[in-house]
């Protein structure tokens, strides 16, 4: 299993992205191969300095950035020979199985969506993210970014790759999908939610356990996978991260507040794609690089794309 990595893209490239990997090369199977995009002189400099053996991945050297402040689309096409579009290039050629990034959301998803391309039958992609819960199991919530304004269709879709990833990747046997809004009843909530709830009860792709509030989410174990558009989705997460740093700073010594410190998971996958692609956070450390390289190599491991593409094309 070969996982690709962009060693130039967050904000504390490239040191935690070579340190972050080389930790996570320390937790994979004999099995897990990694590829080091980026400068290589800086990849053989930060692994000497910190005592790693350079031997035990390969380098793939890039020349070109894309930043942070890049326009997402220009800079993807522009450069090249960037860490982040040798990674896609590679894993469109089959070279690699896996690929991730804390470097430019943007230039991620049109090299995802683009390179790799979306799978057939798709509407659109998704990304999800991680939702803690007092028993200790988290929940899947999606969309967190990619799709502002989501028609009722998509929405629906939604639960079916977020029923998928749970299964797939988390081991979870029957994932029970809800819908995000402002009440449990059938008849609240706006235009789209009231369209979207009546298809999820009709489907019979997956669980559906109704709305779910979001008082809910961090107590209440009834949903495995919940769905949103990514307006929604986003300030959810947002609002999660603003918490935690709430705990963080008020020195609230709880073992559970450690759930939703994103570093924990490291990065989100982008669902729909062909191929294993992960986000991470742009601020991400050398321990959420290492902890996106491990959810990659998981996911990349599982059979998570061709169980999409069945479900989707009616091949299962």
């Amino acid at each position: 299993m070969r996982i690709g990595i962009d060693i130039m893209g967050g904000d504390y490239a490239p040191e935690a992205a070579v340190t972050g990997s080389f930790l996570a090369r320390n937790q994979l199977p004999e099995d897990a191969e990694l590829f080091l995009f980026g400068d290589k002189e800086s990849i053989i400099r930060i692994a000497g300095d910190n005592g790693f053996d350079v031997n035990t991945v390969s380098i793939v050297p890039t020349t070109e950035v894309i930043q942070m402040s890049d326009h997402p689309y220009k800079a993807f096409l522009s450069k090249k020979d960037s860490s982040i579009y040798q990674g896609f290039r590679y894993l469109r050629k089959g070279l690699i199985d896996g690929f991730c990034s804390a470097g430019n959301t943007g230039a991620m998803m049109i090299g995802a969506t683009q390179v790799i391309t979306v799978i057939p039958g798709i509407i659109r992609p998704a990304i999800a993210g991680i939702i803690p819960n007092l028993t200790g199991k988290p929940c899947l919530l999606l969309d967190v970014g990619i799709n502002p304004d989501t028609r009722p269709d998509v929405l629906v879709q939604y639960g079916l790759l977020g029923k998928l990833y749970a299964s797939s990747v988390w081991g979870v046997p029957e994932p029970r999908v809800g819908l995000v809004n402002i009440g449990t009843e059938e008849e609240k909530g706006n235009l789209v939610s009231k369209s979207t709830f009546q298809l999820m009860k009709e489907s019979k792709d997956y669980q559906f356990i109704g709305n779910v509030e979001a008082n809910e989410f961090f107590t209440d174990p009834r949903a495995d996978v919940l769905v949103c558009d990514g307006f929604v989705g986003n300030i959810i997460l947002k609002e999660a991260e603003g918490f935690y740093k709430l705990v963080k700073a008020r020195n609230l010594g709880n073992g559970f507040f450690e759930s939703f410190n994103y570093e924990n998971f490291g990065g989100t996958p982008v669902l729909g794609v062909s191929k294993p692609v992960l986000v991470g956070h742009g601020v991400s450390n050398s321990k959420a690089i290492m902890n996106m390289v491990l959810h990659t190599y998981k996911t990349a491991k599982s059979d998570l794309i061709l169980n999409i593409n069945n479900a989707i094309n009616g091949t299962d």
